[in-house]
């Protein structure tokens, strides 16, 4: 019970630290005069993301690689079928164009790539995603987010929630107040992935239960919580566009840039035992990138997301089950 409250702090540290950080930073780039939507798509993008890449990156520092790996392949499980099956439930998620035939796409190959990474190499890189492969997902992280600034500036629509309160704080920040919320939100994050990584260790040791387990069910879903707040707050405020891009835009950063970053600071052991979930993940994907071309076109109904949802619990009796 001491170690789940000392997560339950850990994941408010981590989520009020990424607040302050992205702050921060926002108000500090704004005095620059760089584009607010430069700032959403980079800071705030990668802000929202700082529970995930602070826990795998302390993770993979510590050497626990299971918990690095299974918070994003537990995180990105749940986003697929938890969050967005919730959201197509509670209202229709309507696909735009650039969704179905770009972002779709993207996230499905983003996914693919992972599993290949996590399965190729020679006997002495063999499981085993390395810096360079890191460098690699880390190129791809910058050019998707290139991708995305160039699409804003054509006149696409791209605002997440964060990035609208941002722009109804009107008043100025000094920038000595805002280098401080920059660093009492770098200080936040670390103390928080400190004691989510080594609770979850301590957790795992005493009930005889491995870090797989753990990372892919408390860890995964206290890192998706955020997600899971923004999109059915967004579905349910008839934003069902920002819903969609919320989960697709967390899927590929989470492992684009945060699996890219671990890797470059430490080479991550993957275990193949996480192949069988990556497998799921990598059909949920594609089922999602069929959706808007069968049945009701352009659309994630009702009738999508309840299957999403059973499918989610059954992968989550699955993980205590068959332990």
């Amino acid at each position: 019970m001491l170690d789940i409250i000392i997560i339950i702090i850990g994941f408010v540290l981590l989520v009020k630290g990424a607040d302050f950080l992205v702050d921060g930073a926002s108000h500090i780039v704004k005095r620059f005069h760089i584009p607010e939507i430069v700032i959403g798509l980079t800071i705030v993008a990668i802000g929202t993301s700082m529970p995930e890449l602070v826990v795998s990156v302390t993770s993979a520092l510590e050497g626990h690689s299971d918990i690095a790996v299974g918070n994003i392949v537990g995180s990105n499980i749940a986003n697929m079928f938890l969050i967005l099956g919730m959201c197509s439930i509670i209202k229709p998620l309507e696909f735009r164009k650039q969704t179905r035939l770009i972002e779709n796409p993207i996230t499905l190959l983003v996914t693919v790539l992972l599993f290949v990474l996590c399965n190729n190499g020679n006997m002495e890189t063999a499981n085993l995603i390395t810096n360079h492969e890191g460098i690699l997902l880390l190129g791809l992280c910058v050019m998707y987010i290139i991708y995305n600034i160039i699409m804003a500036k054509k006149g696409e629509s791209f605002e997440t929630v964060k990035e609208q309160e941002i722009k109804q704080t009107q008043t100025p920040v000094k920038i000595v107040r805002a280098i401080f919320d920059v660093i009492i939100g770098i200080i936040g994050l670390k103390l928080g992935g400190d004691l989510v990584v080594k609770a979850c260790v301590a957790i795992a040791e005493s009930f005889g239960v491995t870090e797989e387990l753990i990372s892919l069910t408390i860890v995964a879903i206290s890192t998706s919580l955020p997600e899971l707040i923004t999109s059915i707050t967004a579905t349910c405020k008839g934003e069902t566009d920002m819903a969609i891009g919320n989960i697709l835009g967390s899927q590929i950063f989470n492992i684009l840039l945060i699996i890219g970053v671990s890797a470059v600071l430490c080479p991550i052991n993957y275990a193949v035992s996480y192949n069988k979930y990556m497998i799921v993940l990598i059909l949920g994907t594609m089922m999602l990138s069929l959706f808007p071309f069968v049945g009701s076109k352009n659309k994630m109904t009702r009738s999508n997301g309840i299957p999403f949802v059973f499918i989610y619990v059954l992968y989550m009796i699955s993980l205590v089950m068959f332990r």
